[in-house]
């Protein structure tokens, strides 16, 4: 299911207190998530070969610098190998609790940083935050539909959902 960060489906914060929406709006479904103590955080970063380096979003390692390398996917197999992309998924466990992420959603909220996925340690559900709003996979459609309902306001009001 797919919230929205700001009212009226508004894409990008303008001043300090449209930030505190959008943050309001991930620590508030994070938090009912229950994360427990501890979240995982998955960044990712491109590059034109399977090394690490050169980066493309320098600011992944600014937001998560104590994240490492995961591992290597080729994006597309069947490319000519001229033109290959590669997305290297790096990945770090942090302490919850409110504010502990707040740098790095920032960072999505202003598209300075995309691909994100936090979810507990035990991956029972998964939460990617993109600049607009998030994406939440749930175990169980009952789940899903008790999240929806209580943030029926978050929710686009697109026929799509999106």
């Amino acid at each position: 299911m797919r919230f929205h960060s700001l009212p009226g489906s508004k894409r990008y914060a303008d001043n300090e207190s449209e930030y505190g929406i959008v943050l309001g709006r991930h620590y508030t479904v994070l938090s009912e998530l229950g994360p427990g103590t501890v979240l995982l955080v998955v960044t990712s970063e491109w590059t034109e070969s399977p090394a690490t380096t050169p980066q493309r979003w320098p600011r992944r390692a600014e937001v998560a610098p104590s994240a490492r390398h995961w591992q290597t996917l080729l994006e597309d197999p069947e490319e000519d190998p001229e033109y290959r992309a590669y997305t290297q998924l790096y990945a770090e466990t942090i302490p919850w609790r409110p504010g502990a992420i707040d740098v790095l959603l920032r960072a999505v909220a202003d598209d300075e940083l995309a691909n994100v996925i936090l979810a507990p340690t035990d991956l029972r559900w998964l939460y990617h935050p993109y600049d607009g709003g998030a994406d939440v996979i749930l175990p169980t459609q009952e789940q899903r539909d008790a999240l929806k309902e209580r943030h029926r306001d978050w929710l686009s009001q697109q026929s799509s959902g999106l």
